[in-house]
């Protein structure tokens, strides 16, 4: 039994003085209307209206729980419609997880440019390089940077691809030579990034330097320690200053996908469908721009 929807065709039957009316008014046949009234009188186990062939009145009971129907539907009129309301806003806390040397270096401006755009939301950002379960976590969006993504039960949007450089400083090549092949890479000091969940090929094996964290791994390497992949956010802005040199710049990379990792849902919050369409649109006219030489 639908007790707010007979609270609603008592209600209707009151203000309209009568079940005919009440009847066209809902949609209903009189008689299914007269059936719901004696349902909900039934169920509450009492009169709820006088009945004769000419007209209608309510009885002592039913004239208080009309007047306390009214206040409780108003109510939940009141309810749904904020609900309604903010279910369409885009505002709340909007709990974030990035890699840290990618948000710092290109996801901060974007940040700040959906901040602006949406002054309604509260963002909570969590940088780590580490991977972690974006559900079991409690977060609500979860940046990824890899080939490619397992299959889970959450959804994968690709937001742009970024490439693997081999490079080294200037300064380490003119000390040591530049090599001609992947072979020749072994006589080299190498340096290699730890959390990479795949290594392109003719990366480091027994790396001298092994680091979790790309910008401390290109501290490393403009500092002249030697050779080693970095991702293309990190290391174009590194290459047009000079500070790095590419290294077998013929030879093939491994690049990476850009991921937003979200939960599935058939009512997908607006702030974060408001989020990742926005970095969708936004980055990869930021890599471009930020990259280029």
């Amino acid at each position: 039994m639908d007790t707010f929807t007979l609270m609603r065709s008592f209600r209707r039957i009151v203000e309209l003085g009568g079940l005919g009316k009440a009847a066209d008014d809902l949609n209903l046949s009189a008689a299914g209307l007269s059936k719901q009234l004696r349902t909900l009188e039934a169920h509450l186990g009492t009169v709820l209206l006088q009945r004769t062939t000419r007209r209608m009145s309510l009885t002592a009971t039913g004239q208080a729980y009309y007047e306390r129907c009214c206040q409780l539907l108003d109510e939940l009129e009141q309810l749904e419609r904020s609900v309604h309301e903010e279910s369409r806003q885009v505002s709340g806390k909007l709990r974030v997880n990035a890699p840290l040397s990618f948000a710092l270096s290109t996801l901060a401006p974007l940040f700040a440019g959906f901040l602006r755009e949406h002054p309604g939301v509260e963002l909570d950002l969590v940088m780590e390089d580490r991977l972690v379960e974006a559900v079991s976590q409690g977060f609500d969006v979860s940046i990824r940077l890899a080939p490619a993504l397992p299959d889970s039960s959450l959804i994968a949007r690709q937001l742009a691809t970024l490439r693997q450089v081999l490079c080294a400083a200037p300064t380490y090549l003119e000390k040591h030579g530049h090599p001609a092949s992947l072979a020749e890479l072994e006589g080299h000091a190498q340096l290699q990034y730890s959390l990479s969940q795949q290594a392109p090929a003719g990366a480091p094996q027994g790396a001298r330097v092994t680091v979790n964290n790309s910008l401390m791994l290109r501290e490393l390497l403009i500092a002249g320690s030697g050779i080693g992949w970095l991702p293309s956010f990190l290391a174009d802005p590194a290459l047009a200053s000079g500070r790095l040199a590419q290294v077998l710049p013929d030879h093939p990379d491994a690049p990476r996908q850009v991921y937003a990792v979200y939960p599935t849902s058939r009512h997908l919050l607006p702030r974060v469908r408001a989020f990742v369409d926005y970095l969708a649109d936004h980055l990869p006219l930021a890599m471009a721009r930020d990259y280029q030489p």
